[in-house]
């Protein structure tokens, strides 16, 4: 049994000695308590004690179920180092590198790294584990922001929709990758006449289209059937089961939650990095590699004046790190109270982007090898998004010796990077529901049923862009679901932990997490409150304006398709609903309480009694770092004949 302010009550086990509870009992509230632990006024009036019973949280531990936990701190490193490192780091780091003034692109990355990735993502790790609970039950520690957790919800869900897809043409090519020669290669009887005499392809850039861009646009897409986003056509049989294929293996690898997805880990986060190796390894050794090396590293000191370089590295940043998705918090939460959160930010981020980084030699000592067989300059071979990884690359894949091993390797190693990052983004959705309803976590039949309708739902809906106009919608999700909404959630995170929450009481938290804090500890929170309170808001605040100008002014389009004005506002409409659920649930916090307008929001801001009732659920270490002062309500125990038993045993042993 437990008090608020966490300490032990008297009588219980974990209460300190006889004559300790003895005391604690004459005193408690103001009352004398016989051995029935009732005196007369209480037995007189049960009011007091009814109230009394209502606002003590022991029934309310009690009630909740018992939180999973990692089998180990290498699961959950493992879990989020493959959460952040993903497809991304694969094609779009590069590619907005050599876009960006090469080399020098390094520069606001790096800065927009330590200014708001790093902050926020060791923000969000803390959060996440001093509540031990979900993006939305967490927010009781402020209930007026229960809407960012709501949002994060959305993005989340967004996230999945499309980010599959990308899975399930993983699948496509893994598979095709068995013939030989490879369908896209000029070695394949199909495309002997392109490859040969010239054929002009289907080309809406008026120039003779590739293999790899036949396969993709025809084989794969059927964009070319499709007018436009208005145009979606009939659903893609082959990429359809290859979608259902990715689902299934999703709904079984996190069927049992962390304890099953934190051991597949141990296979999916290692492996790309074997594969990138063994492709650097290779890339070096092929005619042509320097120049494409050359061209990822050579910087253009000028870039640094434009806007679009700065943007560009925070958005890489955000789409990185999965800051604000709701992954990260909801993996921390399982973490043990006292796990080091500074440490494990600075590993999990230092080797996100030295991924980054890292890839980027392994793609463009072949990007610059097959630019040499082609006579072209590198940035002619390389485009970005998907067409970087299903274009570009299976080009490149196709003119080594051995393409189908090499082939199916970098296939395989794109669909580990893309599980293990969905893997954290349903982490994200499921775990904010099981907290919510903690029954569904008690029921393992009950769990089973709601993951699997969960993955079905996506999978029907997901079906919308495998259709012959996929692509248009997917550019349209993935171009606003992690676009200003995200950075109005993190800014709002970040402000609210900061100014309602108090940042001071935060770095409290973390303090109290790590327990022993070594030196350098407490000196590096100093930096992280600085950023908190005024740069890391500044700067987002900057990226926000910009991508409003960047979107008023710039026409969305895929290739030569140019997105309609209804298309455009749908894409904002689906980014204006992540960020409104903050002020929707605001007035719903605030319209829950009583007494002035100023009354109800000082009120909304203050955690509530069961906040970080669940450390206790997961580690008595909870029990020392309980902050009596935000208690807001008494607190009455009530003693019972086995607590007097048990005082006077432990008397008896003393003497």
């Amino acid at each position: 049994m437990q008090d608020q302010s966490g300490k032990a009550a008297p009588g219980s086990p974990a209460g300190g000695s006889g004559g300790a509870a003895a005391q604690n009992s004459v005193h408690m509230n103001g009352h004398t308590i016989t051995k029935n632990g009732h005196n007369s006024a209480t037995a007189a009036t049960p009011e007091p004690q009814s109230e009394s019973r209502a606002q003590s949280p022991v029934p309310a531990t009690e009630a909740i179920v018992p939180r999973e936990q990692w089998g180990g701190k290498h699961e959950f490193l493992l879990s989020c180092i493959g959460y952040c490192v993903g497809l991304g780091n694969v094609w779009r780091f590069p590619y907005l590198c050599y876009r960006n003034g090469g080399g020098v692109f390094l520069i606001p990355y790096f800065i927009m790294l330590f200014v708001t990735g790093v902050p926020l993502f060791l923000m969000e790790l803390s959060l996440g584990q001093y509540g031990a609970a979900g993006p939305i039950t967490v927010w009781k520690c402020c209930p007026l922001l229960k809407g960012i957790g709501i949002g994060m919800l959305c993005v989340s869900t967004l996230v999945c929709l499309y980010y599959n897809v990308i899975i399930a043409w993983t699948f496509y090519y893994l598979g095709s990758s068995f013939q030989s020669p490879l369908p896209w290669s000029c070695d394949a009887i199909a495309n002997a006449a392109i490859c040969g005499n010239g054929t002009t392809g289907n080309s809406s850039f008026g120039r003779r289209l590739s293999p790899t861009e036949i396969f993709w646009n025809e084989t794969v897409l059927g964009v070319v059937h499709s007018e436009g986003l208005h145009d979606p056509g009939p659903v893609r049989w082959p990429l359809a089961l290859c979608l259902l294929a990715a689902w299934v293996i999703i709904f079984l690898c996190m069927l049992k939650g962390i304890r099953s997805s934190g051991k597949v880990v141990y296979v999916t986060a290692t492996f790309p990095y074997f594969v990138l190796v063994v492709l650097i390894i290779r890339g070096a050794t092929l005619e042509g590699s320097l120049q494409g090396v050359r061209f990822y590293l050579t910087p253009d000191w000028g870039r640094l004046a434009n806007a679009q370089v700065w943007n560009d590295a925070a958005s890489q940043i955000f789409y990185s790190l999965g800051i604000g998705v709701g992954g990260l918090l909801s993996m921390a939460s399982y973490n043990k109270f006292d796990n080091n959160v500074i440490r494990d930010t600075i590993i999990i981020t230092t080797g996100n982007c030295s991924t980054s980084f890292f890839a980027g030699f392994a793609i463009f000592s072949i990007l610059g090898h097959m630019a040499w067989k082609k006579g072209v300059p590198v940035g002619e071979v390389a485009d970005t998004g998907p067409g970087l990884a299903f274009v570009a690359y299976p080009e490149a894949l196709a003119l080594l010796p051995g393409s189908v091993f090499w082939s199916i390797l970098f296939f395989l190693m794109l669909f580990m990077l893309g599980i293990d990052t969905l893997f954290g983004n349903m982490e994200g959705i499921t775990t904010a529901v099981l907290d919510e309803f903690p029954h569904l976590r008690a029921n393992m039949l009950h769990k089973t049923l709601f993951l699997g309708a969960l993955c079905f739902c996506f999978y029907l809906m997901g079906l919308l862009l495998v259709t012959n106009g996929g692509i248009y919608w997917f550019t349209l999700i993935d171009s606003f679901s992690t676009s200003f909404g995200l950075i109005i959630i993190t800014l709002f995170m970040c402000i609210g932990i900061s100014f309602f929450y108090g940042v001071n009481q935060f770095c409290q938290d973390i303090v109290d997490m790590i327990c022993h804090c070594p030196p350098w500890c407490t000196k590096v929170l100093f930096y992280f409150k600085a950023c908190w309170v005024f740069f890391t808001p500044f700067l987002l605040l900057f990226i926000l304006t910009y991508i409003f100008i960047e979107m008023y002014n710039t026409p969305l389009h895929y290739g030569s398709y140019v997105y309609p004005r209804w298309g455009k506002a749908l894409g904002v409409c689906i980014g204006a609903t992540c960020c409104l659920q903050i002020l929707i649930w605001a007035i719903v916090a605030i319209s829950r309480e009583t007494g002035t307008l100023k009354e109800r929001f000082r009120k909304s801001i203050r955690p509530l009694n069961s906040w970080r009732v669940n450390n206790l659920n997961s580690t008595g270490r909870g029990e020392e770092h309980m902050d009596t002062e935000r208690v807001e309500a008494p607190f009455t125990v009530t003693l019972t004949d086995m607590d007097f038993t048990a005082m006077t045993w432990e008397l008896g042993s003393q003497a």
